[in-house]
């Protein structure tokens, strides 16, 4: 077949799905990877839709109809190789489209190189992993607007529906897409390591088992913490080992790794000065759990409080859910704040409400409560933060005081609750009229000269602070 309308560089598992999502929607998609085993498996699945593989690039390139639209779905280290083997058979006018996991900054540079050399690009998030490539992702698409148009009856045709609105929509401009998706994943970050914690407490200071924590975390995806991170985590409370009849996930190691991706969002964060606590605990909680061999050496030095829990196990439930819930809410609003940033520095223009919407389904950290953080954007859009709108204010507030007692008793029995900790201390901080930060501005004018201000009067001022 001639004239393929979409081109796929990457016939990994999620580049292979997407394509067979998009030729199941009726694309005609031409794949080239360089593994012939991985094109025999593509090319495997022609009863999804028109399928061809090819071996190489100037034969995959001239199989596509003009103006070609090549999506590239490959390692993030490899980008600029692909483009740079592609670009030699393309046309003024072509359009390459990364759906990998770029870094947002690579992304603007790749966006101004190649419109400056005659091409279109589009950088786009793509969230839902393997399942969800298949089946319909979110997907979070920047560039420029005629890129986008090429490709958005097609994208609204793959991605995820939630009351029969796709969960796509055009970001903005250049790396916006990228931006977002990366923030998307310091969320998840936050949000994995809360939930962590919770499974932690409840089953180290509550006994529970893994029956008890499938029965609990699949009552709380029936309510207020209804979404599929909470989903899949009381999935997994009840597998069992096939060989040992054991909880499975009991016998993995406690090794959590990463992508970069949560890394990205905290560095961006303080280079953007938005306070993103409880994203940094979790991208710091992977890696102290990388430490294996020193956590057992220290483990061995150090006992344990030796708390032992003489409370209502009910109870203790109850207050790890308000907990968890505060937690993930201070999640999203942390991640929204740094998105609100983000649009006014790097001129993206972006719609809180609209990716709320987006990230309704097919992502991971699809929720429920993302309809409420889409109506509460889209009535004040220039919301300061989503603790501050109903109704996440008066749940918060009334979810406090249990917070503050799962905190103390993870202190009392010396477990580390770094994401439960962090979301506490930045509402503490975000919701307290003074801080201690007078003191750190008089320690800098004392050895720096550094100058401060004062609350009684206008002007900076300079103190002699030495006798």
């Amino acid at each position: 077949m001639a004239g393929y309308q979409f081109g796929m560089v990457g016939l990994g598992v999620m580049g292979a799905n997407l394509a067979r999502n998009l030729a199941s929607h009726g694309f005609s998609v031409a794949g080239y990877d360089l593994a012939p085993e991985k094109r025999a498996a593509f090319e495997a699945a022609h009863s999804a839709g028109a399928l061809a593989a090819f071996g190489d690039v100037p034969t995959f390139v001239g199989a596509l109809e003009r103006p070609r639209r090549i999506i590239l779905l490959v390692p993030a280290g490899v980008v600029d190789e692909a483009i740079g083997s592609l670009k030699p058979y393309l046309d003024a006018g072509d359009l390459l489209i990364d759906l990998g996991n770029s870094f947002f900054g690579d992304t603007e540079r790749r966006a101004v190189e190649l419109e400056r050399e005659g091409f279109l690009f589009i950088g786009s998030g793509v969230s839902g992993g393997e399942k969800g490539a298949l089946r319909g992702p979110a997907i979070m698409p920047g560039g420029q607007p005629a890129a986008y148009r090429l490709i958005e009856p097609a994208f609204q045709a793959i991605a995820a529906k939630v009351n029969g609105e796709p969960c796509v929509a055009y970001i903005g401009p250049r790396g916006a897409g990228h931006y977002v998706k990366m923030v998307h994943n310091g969320i998840e970050y936050g949000i994995m390591q809360a939930i962590a914690e919770a499974y932690d407490l409840l089953k180290r200071v509550g006994g529970a088992s893994a029956s008890d924590l499938h029965e609990a975390f699949s009552t709380w995806n029936a309510a207020e913490l209804n979404s599929y991170l909470i989903q899949i985590t009381a999935e997994i409370f009840a597998r069992r080992d096939d060989a040992t009849g054991q909880p499975l996930v009991e016998l993995i190691l406690d090794e959590a790794q990463q992508k970069g991706t949560g890394k990205w969002t905290s560095q961006n964060a303080l280079d953007l000065g938005v306070p993103t606590h409880t994203i940094n605990a979790a991208v710091e909680a992977r890696i102290i759990s990388a430490h294996r061999d020193e956590r057992l050496a220290a483990s061995e030095v150090f006992p344990d409080p030796g708390e032992r829990f003489a409370g209502d196990r009910v109870a203790l439930f109850e207050d790890v859910r308000a907990a968890l819930y505060s937690a993930v809410l201070c999640a999203y609003a942390q991640g929204f704040d740094l998105m609100q940033a983000a649009s006014a520095e790097y001129g993206y223009n972006l719609d809180l409400a609209g990716i709320a919407k987006i990230w309704r389904g097919g992502c991971i950290i699809r929720a429920a409560l993302l309809e409420d953080i889409r109506a509460a954007f889209g009535a004040q859009p220039d919301l300061p933060n989503l603790l501050l709108a109903e109704p996440f204010r008066s749940a918060i507030a009334q979810r406090q005081a249990a917070w503050r007692r799962v905190i103390a008793l993870a202190v009392r029995h010396g477990i580390p609750v770094p994401a439960l900790s962090a979301s506490l201390a930045y509402f503490d901080a975000y919701r307290s009229a003074r801080l201690p930060a007078n003191l750190t501005q008089a320690q800098r004018d004392y050895f720096g000269s550094h100058t401060y201000r004062r609350t009684d009067q206008p002007g900076v001022f300079h103190t002699e602070w030495e006798a």
